[in-house]
């Protein structure tokens, strides 16, 4: 996922889509693409809508980064679900949703593990995070179902601090409950519906690294954490 302007940014994103920026030397979505190799997943789709050459041109077809990239250009934002849509015969078998713009160290490999011992239609990601209102949060079950999902809670709202770390394994049938046309959002949308129609949503607590670069705040100190880092991979940091 790497349509969004990022306009909490300011003039960070003016010029460069927000997967761009760079970290330790590298677009953020440059990170991402990498973990995805690292783990096996070499066939990937990029979605763009901001200033997309900057994107294309990084990238290319992907061969120099041992991948096979397609994109798919959206004129009007269509949604974390509706981004999917144009990109149905793409997902034939398990697929990944990451969403590029955030850093993170998840193992992928236990991620989609965890996904087909619970033979989930979806399987997301979860990280605990304090003040969860401007995430999706999970009412996770023991046996690691999830059982209630509701995308920005206002803070009275709030029933769990697990939230959507940004990583959704599903299979193809989740593009069932992604609407026909116009928007539609993994959180607020999708997964809802698929909990409300009886259908198996998955939840894996991430004991991983996971940062969100919402802010130039979030910027600043996801920079310097990875300034002494390795440039060949997100590894996680002292924190």
């Amino acid at each position: 996922m790497a349509a969004g302007v990022g306009s909490r940014l300011g003039p960070l994103t003016r010029e460069v889509p927000k997967p761009m920026i760079e970290v330790a030397g590298r677009p953020i979505l440059e990170h991402n693409v990498r973990l995805l190799v690292g783990h096996g997943i070499t066939e990937i789709a990029i979605n763009t809508h901001h200033l997309p050459e900057t994107i294309a041109t990084h990238f290319g077809d992907g061969a120099a980064f041992g991948a096979r990239i397609r994109y798919s250009h959206e004129d009007q934002l269509l949604g974390t679900a509706g981004a999917l849509r144009p990109l149905r015969s793409f997902f034939d078998r398990t697929f990944v949703v990451l969403f590029g713009d955030n850093l993170t160290t998840c193992d992928l490999g236990r991620l989609i593990e965890t996904h087909r011992a619970a033979g989930a239609v979806a399987t997301v990601a979860l990280y605990e995070r304090p003040d969860p209102t401007s995430s999706g949060i999970a009412d996770l079950t023991a046996d690691g179902r999830i059982v209630r999902f509701v995308e920005k809670p206002k803070p009275d709202e709030v029933f769990s601090h697990w939230v959507n770390a940004g990583i959704v394994v599903a299979e193809p049938e989740l593009l069932d409950y992604a609407g026909d046309d116009g928007p539609s959002d993994l959180g607020r949308d999708v997964l809802p519906a698929l909990i409300a129609a009886g259908r198996r949503v998955a939840g894996y607590p991430m004991t991983e690294g996971l940062w969100w670069i919402d802010t130039p705040e979030d910027y600043a100190r996801t920079r310097s954490e990875f300034s002494k880092r390795d440039a060949s991979g997100v590894t996680s940091p002292e924190r």
